[in-house]
Protein backbone atom coordinates (compact mmCIF):
# COMPACT_ATOMS: atom_id res chain seq x y z
CA UNK A 1 0.00 0.00 0.00
CA UNK A 2 1.40 3.17 -0.90
CA UNK A 3 2.10 6.08 1.69
CA UNK A 4 -0.18 8.82 0.91
CA UNK A 5 1.03 12.82 1.44
CA UNK A 6 0.09 14.70 4.49
CA UNK A 7 -1.98 17.67 3.94
CA UNK A 8 -4.77 17.96 1.78
CA UNK A 9 -5.97 15.07 -0.37
CA UNK A 10 -8.70 16.95 -2.58
CA UNK A 11 -8.90 14.20 -4.90
CA UNK A 12 -10.64 11.75 -1.65
CA UNK A 13 -12.64 15.16 -0.76
CA UNK A 14 -14.33 14.92 -3.85
CA UNK A 15 -14.68 11.05 -4.05
CA UNK A 16 -16.03 10.93 -0.65
CA UNK A 17 -18.64 13.71 -1.48
CA UNK A 18 -19.60 11.79 -4.43
CA UNK A 19 -20.08 8.55 -2.62
CA UNK A 20 -22.14 10.57 0.08
CA UNK A 21 -24.39 12.06 -3.35
CA UNK A 22 -24.56 8.75 -5.15
CA UNK A 23 -24.82 6.38 -2.25
CA UNK A 24 -25.62 3.50 -4.95
CA UNK A 25 -23.59 4.05 -7.77
CA UNK A 26 -20.72 1.38 -8.76
CA UNK A 27 -18.46 3.51 -10.43
CA UNK A 28 -18.05 5.97 -7.68
CA UNK A 29 -17.51 3.30 -5.05
CA UNK A 30 -15.04 1.41 -7.38
CA UNK A 31 -13.52 4.78 -7.79
CA UNK A 32 -13.05 5.51 -3.91
CA UNK A 33 -12.16 1.96 -3.27
CA UNK A 34 -9.15 1.92 -5.91
CA UNK A 35 -7.92 5.20 -4.75
CA UNK A 36 -8.07 3.97 -1.32
CA UNK A 37 -5.85 0.55 -2.07
CA UNK A 38 -3.58 2.51 -5.23
CA UNK A 39 -3.32 6.13 -4.23
CA UNK A 40 -4.44 7.51 -7.87
CA UNK A 41 -6.96 7.11 -10.32
CA UNK A 42 -6.02 7.32 -14.57
CA UNK A 43 -6.70 10.43 -16.20
CA UNK A 44 -10.14 8.80 -17.71
CA UNK A 45 -11.40 7.43 -14.29
CA UNK A 46 -10.49 11.33 -12.86
CA UNK A 47 -12.35 12.52 -16.31
CA UNK A 48 -15.67 10.38 -14.91
CA UNK A 49 -15.39 11.74 -11.45
CA UNK A 50 -15.11 15.15 -12.31
CA UNK A 51 -18.01 14.63 -14.56
CA UNK A 52 -20.06 13.24 -11.71
CA UNK A 53 -18.81 15.49 -9.28
CA UNK A 54 -19.96 18.48 -11.40
CA UNK A 55 -23.45 17.46 -11.08
CA UNK A 56 -23.69 17.70 -7.28
CA UNK A 57 -24.95 21.21 -6.20
CA UNK A 58 -23.27 21.66 -3.10
CA UNK A 59 -19.44 20.76 -3.69
CA UNK A 60 -16.99 23.64 -3.83
CA UNK A 61 -15.79 25.07 -6.83
CA UNK A 62 -12.28 25.39 -6.27
CA UNK A 63 -12.48 21.42 -5.61
CA UNK A 64 -13.58 20.66 -9.11
CA UNK A 65 -10.81 23.36 -10.72
CA UNK A 66 -8.57 21.45 -8.96
CA UNK A 67 -9.45 17.85 -10.17
CA UNK A 68 -9.44 20.02 -13.38
CA UNK A 69 -5.87 21.07 -13.36
CA UNK A 70 -4.93 17.60 -12.25
CA UNK A 71 -6.37 15.96 -15.16
CA UNK A 72 -5.42 18.58 -17.97
CA UNK A 73 -2.00 18.13 -15.66
CA UNK A 74 -1.84 14.52 -16.70
CA UNK A 75 -0.09 13.14 -19.86
CA UNK A 76 -2.54 11.98 -22.53
CA UNK A 77 -1.85 8.37 -24.29
CA UNK A 78 -3.52 7.43 -27.68
CA UNK A 79 -2.96 4.51 -29.12
CA UNK A 80 -0.70 4.44 -32.31
CA UNK A 81 -2.48 2.72 -35.60
CA UNK A 82 -1.32 -0.76 -36.17
CA UNK A 83 1.35 -1.34 -38.84
CA UNK A 84 0.05 -2.97 -41.84
CA UNK A 85 0.06 -6.57 -41.52
CA UNK A 86 2.48 -8.71 -44.02
CA UNK A 87 2.38 -12.02 -44.74
CA UNK A 88 4.41 -14.55 -43.10
CA UNK A 89 5.66 -16.10 -46.19
CA UNK A 90 5.85 -14.71 -49.53
CA UNK A 91 6.08 -17.32 -52.36
CA UNK A 92 8.68 -17.16 -54.33
CA UNK A 93 7.60 -16.66 -58.12
CA UNK A 94 10.69 -18.65 -59.62
CA UNK A 95 10.14 -21.89 -57.63
CA UNK A 96 6.39 -21.75 -58.90
CA UNK A 97 7.30 -21.74 -62.39
CA UNK A 98 9.91 -24.36 -62.16
CA UNK A 99 6.71 -26.67 -60.50
CA UNK A 100 4.78 -25.68 -63.16
CA UNK A 101 7.36 -26.08 -66.19
CA UNK A 102 7.65 -29.72 -64.66
CA UNK A 103 4.08 -30.60 -63.76
CA UNK A 104 3.22 -29.43 -67.35
CA UNK A 105 5.75 -32.25 -69.06
CA UNK A 106 5.03 -34.67 -66.45
CA UNK A 107 1.91 -34.23 -64.42
CA UNK A 108 1.73 -37.40 -62.18
CA UNK A 109 5.76 -36.43 -60.82
CA UNK A 110 5.10 -37.32 -57.21
CA UNK A 111 8.07 -35.51 -55.39
CA UNK A 112 7.22 -32.32 -57.73
CA UNK A 113 3.18 -33.27 -56.82
CA UNK A 114 4.61 -32.99 -53.04
CA UNK A 115 6.59 -29.81 -53.67
CA UNK A 116 3.22 -28.34 -55.10
CA UNK A 117 1.16 -28.76 -52.30
CA UNK A 118 3.94 -27.33 -49.94
CA UNK A 119 4.16 -24.47 -51.80
CA UNK A 120 0.42 -23.97 -52.09
CA UNK A 121 0.45 -24.36 -48.33
CA UNK A 122 2.78 -21.82 -47.99
CA UNK A 123 5.09 -23.96 -46.37
CA UNK A 124 9.05 -23.22 -46.49
CA UNK A 125 10.39 -25.59 -49.16
CA UNK A 126 14.10 -26.20 -47.84
CA UNK A 127 17.52 -25.71 -49.54
CA UNK A 128 17.87 -29.59 -50.30
CA UNK A 129 14.02 -29.26 -51.55
CA UNK A 130 14.47 -26.89 -54.19
CA UNK A 131 17.80 -28.20 -55.52
CA UNK A 132 15.92 -31.01 -55.88
CA UNK A 133 13.29 -28.98 -58.28
CA UNK A 134 16.47 -27.34 -60.05
CA UNK A 135 17.81 -30.44 -60.75
CA UNK A 136 14.90 -31.76 -61.89
CA UNK A 137 13.84 -28.87 -64.38
CA UNK A 138 17.17 -28.92 -65.93
CA UNK A 139 16.52 -33.09 -66.77
CA UNK A 140 13.12 -31.80 -68.64
CA UNK A 141 14.97 -28.98 -70.35
CA UNK A 142 17.91 -31.17 -71.73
Amino acid sequence: MLQKKQGLDIINEVLEECVLAYPVSSFVISLYKQYQERGSLSKKQLQGLHSKASKIKNIAPGKLATVEAIINKMPTRDKSELPAQKPMFEKEEGTGQMIEEILAKYPQHKRVLFFKAKYENNEVLSPLEIGELKKFNQLIKK
